[in-house]
Order: C-alpha cells, then structure tokens, then sequence
C-alpha cells in the first residue's frame, strides 16, 4: 500500500536463463517505460529494473554488466549456479524489499504486457497490495498446453488450492506483502500458490499474451511437469489419500475374487489360468511402486526441508550496491539487433 502523496520506488524483477537473444530488446523496452513512468511521476527517478541471471550458460551476464554500466536503471545478482525460476523470483523480490516501495515481476520473454505496468502502479496507488497480470486470451498456445493448464487448474481447485487462473509470474506486489511471502521458507515454493494465501487486497487486470520475439521457451514439457508436481505436493497431501482409497478399493475386490473362487471350487468348477494370475501380480505391483514413489516423494521433500539448505547462492549483487553508494549515470547504451559479445 502506497501513502497518499508519496511517490513509490519501483523495482522490476526479471529473471534470465539464456536470455542472450532477447535480452537487449526486454532492456531497451523496459528502460523506455520506466523513464516515462519517471517523467510521469509515477515513480522515483531511483528506480531499478533487476536482472537476474539464474546460471545462465550464454552472454546473458555480460549483457547485463553491459547495460548496467551505461545506464543506472539496471542492475543485477548473478547466482552461482542455476537453481531455477521460482529460485530467481524469490532472490529478486527479497533483494527488492529492502529498497523498493513496489516490486514487479516479469519474463525476460516480455510475452506479458510490459505495457500494464502503469496500470498495476495505479491499482498500487487505490490501495491494492497485490496486482496480478491475468491472461485473457489463449490462443498463442497449443492445444496441447491449453488443455494441460486447464486440466492443471481444474484439479488444483478440486483440491482446494486457491491458485489465479491463467495467472504465471507477472504481478505486482508491495514491500509489507513481499516481506509476508518472505516468510515462507520452503526449499521448493510454489509462488502461484503461495501469493493468493497471504490476504492481502488484490486485483487483476486482464491482457493478450504475446508470441516469443527470440530465443526459446525455458519451459519444456519436462520442466512443466515438475512445476505441477511442485503446485501439487507442496499443497496437498491428496495424492497419498488416493492411494489409501485405491487399496482399499484392491483389497475390497480382491476379497470378492475369493469368494467367487470359493463358490466356483464348490461347484467343482476349477479354471487354472496363468495369464490371470500374472495379470493380478503385474497390477498389484505396478500398484505399489507407485504408492511408493508418491509416498517417497513427500518423505524425500520432508529430507530436503529439514536440510535447510539455501534455496540460492548468490554470486553478485550489483543492486544493492546502487543504493549504498553513488552511482555515475552515463550516456544510455544503444540498443542493437544482435548482442555484443
């Protein structure tokens, strides 16, 4: 929540996984709006867009170093190795909160409209502490993915996970509701899942995501799928009940099976079958390895937690250092088709 009168600081966050191809294009795009918002008023002249480069194995931090030397608009943290999105997300938010009066997040990708921003701050400024980007429109999608993400939120609502449809990682949140997400210490979190517990006044605003301008998507079918696992471990222990109901369930019919076989020996009707036999003992089996992998699974997130390992390492941190010493600001960089190696 903004102060009446006050002019927020505002810190975009953009996590980078190979992001060399786009990188100069999300900058130049991302600068232009923030020295509008500027002009505007709308936030301070102090304001940061944050990079930060999740391992990347390409040019990404050179482009950075690059950007944030011509232009004290940028800054960025460099993780020692690549710990993921979720990881970049929750570095850049906690750096953020310490100087920024509002945080935004978005890909490096720019499919979410960077052009919602200034509505988001305005949301900000009539006392919402939480702003979500929401998709309206699909159609970019495969069929594929589009049938996957409704499936996903479907079932994640049947498990009463209170999740934003067709909402990723572009919001705006306030420094009290980042320091509340801050207390969340899991190893894994799920953000999407998280955000929407905190209670916080919220808002959506609607746009049209757009096509990938370069690069790739850092979201394979691989890593979508551990991303669901994620959401759906993390909040719910319903796939360990359905277990106990499917073997009940076996145990419930197999008990029926002898009793049919009991009534058929006393018939003397005696039907000795071999694929039947290898049928039950390749069911139940395969049955069981997956009990135990979905119980494995929340046992080996258990391990993981009690570890309590650091969830990032960071390597440089260029962003704090911008607020706790002066900064020259030079001419801006020129923006080329192709990155500078």
């Amino acid at each position: 929540m903004i102060k009446t009168g006050q002019t927020p600081r505002l810190t975009v966050v953009v996590p980078c996984y190979n992001e060399e191809p786009m990188l100069p294009t999300s900058a130049r795009v991302l600068r232009d709006l923030m020295q509008q918002l500027m002009m505007r008023r709308q936030i301070t002249v102090d304001s940061k867009i944050l990079f930060v480069d999740d391992g990347s194995r390409d040019q990404t931090w050179a482009l950075i170093e690059q950007l944030q030397h011509h232009d004290a608009v940028f800054t960025g943290l460099k993780f020692s190795r690549n710990y993921g999105q979720e990881a970049a997300l929750m570095a850049g938010m906690q750096a953020a909160q310490q100087f920024s009066d509002l945080i935004i997040t978005i890909d490096a990708d720019l499919q979410d409209d960077p052009q919602l921003i200034p509505q988001m701050i305005e949301q900000a400024r009539a006392g919402s502490d939480i702003v979500y980007g929401v998709r309206n429109d699909r159609s970019t999608d495969t069929w594929f993915k589009r049938s996957t993400a409704q499936g996903f939120y479907w079932i994640m609502r049947k498990l009463s996970v209170n999740l934003v449809p067709n909402h990723s990682d572009f919001r705006l949140m306030s420094r009290r509701a980042v320091s509340a997400l801050m207390q969340y210490h899991e190893a894994k979190p799920f953000i999407r899942g998280i955000i929407p517990q905190l209670g916080f006044p919220t808002t959506k605003l609607f746009y049209k995501r757009q096509p990938r301008q370069a690069g790739t998507s850092k979201y394979p079918l691989r890593k979508m799928i551990h991303f669901a696992l994620d959401g759906l471990l993390s909040f719910s222990t319903a796939p360990i009940r359905a277990v106990l109901y499917a073997g009940i369930g076996i145990c419930g019919t197999t008990l029926i099976m002898l009793l049919w076989i009991l009534v058929q020996h006393m018939r003397g009707v005696v039907v000795t079958g071999w694929s039947s036999i290898m049928l039950s003992v390749w069911f139940l089996g395969g049955f069981q390895l997956v009990a135990i992998s979905i119980i494995g699974e929340y046992v080996g997130r258990i391990f993981t937690e009690t570890k309590h390992r650091p969830r990032f390492i960071i390597q440089m941190d260029t962003y704090s250092a911008a607020f706790t010493q002066t900064t020259s600001l030079t001419t801006p960089i020129r923006f080329e088709n192709q990155s500078t190696r």
